[in-house]
Parts: structure tokens; C-alpha cells; sequence
């Protein structure tokens, strides 16, 4: 019988995220897909990927829930990805598409997607975070993959990960995703990126943002970071208000619904 404690504690005033990615057959036309989804407290978003076995043919990003008016609008800046080889890395996307013109989490999706294609996995992987709100700077962060305890990390918002070697080795800013890719096989890359993303979103946790009505309020803080802090959406985007949800009670309700 598994041990409670090695799943999300429900009681835990945390942040949630759940990543899953699906494969299937090859179609009539003999291309495959992977679909791969988000939910968090903040997000609701899904991409559609198609290939070949060696090359995006296709993608397609949703926006199910989402911060603000333009995030759907990201699905177009996808499309930089079709043609790109695939490859087991996560971070090989990055080589053919800028992140920063692109949704932060939709073009994670494209990544994951490629990955997931790339490595040649069959059906399902589900990935599970649990950022519980910082104490004095430091939470324990945790990720499942596939309903098992993968990764466990104590996180200093000054230092990064404070125990768990080799992750601790790492450059919490500035640096991480090299150090993966040079440091860890493309599985274990894969996942400290999920939880580390999982990590710096989880920060919003508790931040009322429906108190803005423009992105272009909170733009000097958000240093152009993603589709749309650039210009021009950062000029036009409007809050998407209510959209936020909290899941720290129910876990299991990720990916439930769209």
C-alpha cells in the first residue's frame, strides 16, 4: 500500500500544476499526434501537436483559461515550430522558436509535445506539482510523474534548491536550462524543468491580479517576458477577470475539465 504522504497533501495551502501528455497511433495520413494540456490555478491551455516520427508537420495551441484577452492570439507565433526536427530534449524547441514571443506555457506544451514525440514514448505521462506557499522565502516543492514522488525540493528564493544534489548544483536563474541539458539525461532534464516552472509560476499564488485592468499596468515589472508583454498585445491586453481558480484543495480536479 503506497505511503499518503507520497501524494499531494489536499490540506497543504499550495500551488498546482498538472502537465499531461498523450500520444497516439499514427493516422490514415501516417502522421502522429501528441496532445499535451496544463491546468493551474492561473491557466488552462492545450497543444495539438502532429509529426511525423522526425519532423512537426503541425501545431496548435487553445487557450481554455487564461490571464489575459491576447494569451489565445500565442497560438500563432506556435507555428515558428513547424519543420523542426524532433528530439528527446525539452529544450530543443528553443532552437527553432523564440520562448519570449510566444505564451510561456503553451510554447512548454510545444516542448514537452516534441519531447514526448522525439523520445518515441508511447500513451500517457502525467506529471504532478505542489508548491505550497513560502514561508520566509523557502517551500518544499514536490513532482510526480505518472502518480510516483519524483522529485523533492527545498527552495531558498535567494539560493534556489538548497538540498537534493545534484539539483542543488544548478543556477536557479540565469543558467538552469543549460545546466540541465548538460548535467542530466533528457528524462531527468525534463521533469527539474517542469517542477522548476511549476516553482516560479507558483509565486503568483495569492496575488490578486483581476485588480488590473490592462497589462500594460504591470508591464515594467514583467520585462517583456512572454506573447503578451511584447508589443504590440501589451498595449491592447485587458485582464481576463474570474479566470483564476483555486485547486490547493483539490488536486485531483486538474485536467477535469476545460
Amino acid at each position: 500500500m503506497s505511503d499518503p504522504s507520497d501524494r499531494p497533501d489536499p490540506k497543504a495551502d499550495a500551488y498546482r500544476r498538472a502537465v499531461r501528455l498523450v500520444a497516439s497511433p499514427p493516422a490514415a495520413d501516417g502522421l502522429q499526434t501528441v496532445v499535451a494540456d496544463l491546468d493551474d490555478d492561473f491557466h488552462r491551455f492545450r497543444v495539438t501537436l502532429r509529426h511525423d516520427g522526425d519532423r512537426v508537420h503541425s501545431v496548435e495551441g487553445e487557450g481554455l483559461r487564461f490571464p489575459w484577452t491576447s494569451c489565445p492570439d500565442a497560438a500563432g507565433p506556435l507555428r515558428a515550430l513547424v519543420g523542426a526536427p524532433l528530439s528527446p530534449r525539452a529544450t530543443a524547441a528553443a532552437a527553432h522558436a523564440d520562448p519570449r514571443a510566444n505564451c510561456t506555457h503553451m510554447f512548454d506544451l510545444a516542448a514537452l509535445a516534441m519531447a514526448h514525440a522525439g523520445a518515441g514514448r508511447p500513451g500517457t505521462r502525467l506529471y504532478e506539482a505542489e508548491i505550497p506557499r513560502r514561508v520566509r522565502g523557502h517551500t518544499r516543492a514536490r513532482l510526480w510523474r505518472d502518480g510516483e514522488l519524483l522529485l523533492e525540493w527545498t527552495i531558498d528564493d535567494r539560493n534556489g534548491i538548497v538540498d537534493a544534489p545534484p539539483y542543488s548544483d544548478a543556477p536557479w536563474q540565469g543558467g538552469f536550462m543549460q545546466w540541465v541539458d548538460t548535467n542530466l539525461d533528457p528524462d531527468a532534464a525534463e521533469a527539474a524543468i517542469v517542477l522548476r516552472r511549476a516553482a516560479t509560476i507558483g509565486h503568483g499564488r495569492g496575488m490578486d491580479l483581476d485588480v488590473y485592468e490592462r497589462a500594460s499596468e504591470i508591464a515594467p515589472v514583467m520585462n517583456a517576458i512572454c506573447f503578451t508583454f511584447q508589443t504590440p498585445q501589451v498595449e491592447v491586453a485587458l485582464r481576463h477577470k474570474g479566470a483564476s481558480r483555486d485547486r490547493a484543495a483539490t488536486p485531483d480536479a486538474l485536467l477535469t475539465e476545460d
